[in-house]
């Protein structure tokens, strides 16, 4: 009886262990190549893998690039913003250039010479018929009103909304001190209004004036707060004694007037100080840049 030998039965037997290894290790790989065919599909934009797994992934993973495509558009129209906000705009830049080319004639300036021809008017109408006309008088007291109401304005406008021309620079203290010296001239000269009151007044302009003139090369003497109280105290006091006042009204005017005079003192000596103080600092501050550029 012929027997198959041991070790070729072995053999068989290791041969079929070793297909079967082979096929198993086959059957592994096959499932990461169809996943890396869908993978790559996916990425070129091609057919979905199949599987309801890897359409999904493909479906959830544009979702993803669109979102993350929206996200980027409000960045650019940031960027898109950024750039409008660093240029300025064209009308913009023609409003400009026609405020500079009619600058002359803008409302400050405007007002400050209604202001100027409103001073002749006054004197007219408070001289007319002798002066002492009550009608005249009240008629003179309303172009007084509108010319400080105006005073008001003209500066605050210029200001806000940068309308400071030279022209309005020299004209607008020119005709705060037309229609004040004016008034008080006339007050006097019909014997409303003592002449050393006058004087007081109208020297202490004068003379705060000259200091601006002195010291402009070291710097300008801003509007102090008293100042501006004196204004109002005398445009309150000159318009009541423009009026045709009498009884315990024309008392009134009297103790008014007088608050407007210690006024007219106290802040006549500041400005004197403020002078001095701010040509020895003008000074000393360019002799300090003097010796340091030699040095």
């Amino acid at each position: 009886m012929t027997g198959v030998p041991a070790s070729a039965a072995g053999g068989s037997s290791g041969a079929r262990r070793a297909a079967a290894g082979a096929a198993a290790a086959a059957s592994t790989a096959a499932p990461g190549k169809v996943a890396g065919t869908a993978a790559a599909r996916s990425a070129d934009g091609g057919a979905p893998a199949a599987g309801p797994s890897a359409s999904s992934g493909g479906r959830h993973g544009g979702t993803a690039g669109a979102a993350a495509a929206d996200e980027a558009v409000p960045g650019g129209d940031a960027g898109l913003d950024a750039q409008d906000e660093g240029k300025t705009p064209r009308g913009a830049k023609i409003a400009a250039a026609a405020v500079n080319q009619a600058s002359v004639w803008n409302i400050a300036n405007l007002l400050t010479m209604l202001r100027l021809v409103l001073v002749p008017a006054f004197v007219a109408l408070m001289l007319a018929d002798g002066g002492y006309d009550p009608a005249w008088r009240s008629l003179a007291w309303a172009a007084f009103a509108i010319a400080m109401i105006t005073d008001l304005f003209d500066g605050h406008l210029a200001r806000t909304y940068n309308l400071v021309t030279d022209f309005g620079k020299i004209a607008d203290p020119i005709a705060d001190k037309a229609i004040m010296g004016a008034a008080l001239i006339c007050l006097s000269a019909l014997g409303d209004l003592p002449w050393w009151v006058t004087g007081i007044i109208l020297g202490r302009e004068l003379g705060v004036t000259l200091l601006r003139f002195w010291v402009i090369r070291y710097g300008v003497i801003p509007a102090s707060r008293g100042g501006k109280l004196k204004t109002l105290t005398q445009g309150v006091a000159v318009g009541m004694y423009v009026l045709a006042l009498t009884g315990w009204l024309a008392t009134l005017r009297w103790w008014v007037m007088a608050a407007a005079v210690v006024l007219t003192v106290v802040t006549g000596l500041d400005y004197v100080k403020q002078a001095i103080v701010l040509r020895r600092q003008g000074i000393a501050e360019r002799k300090a840049a003097l010796e340091e550029k030699e040095a």
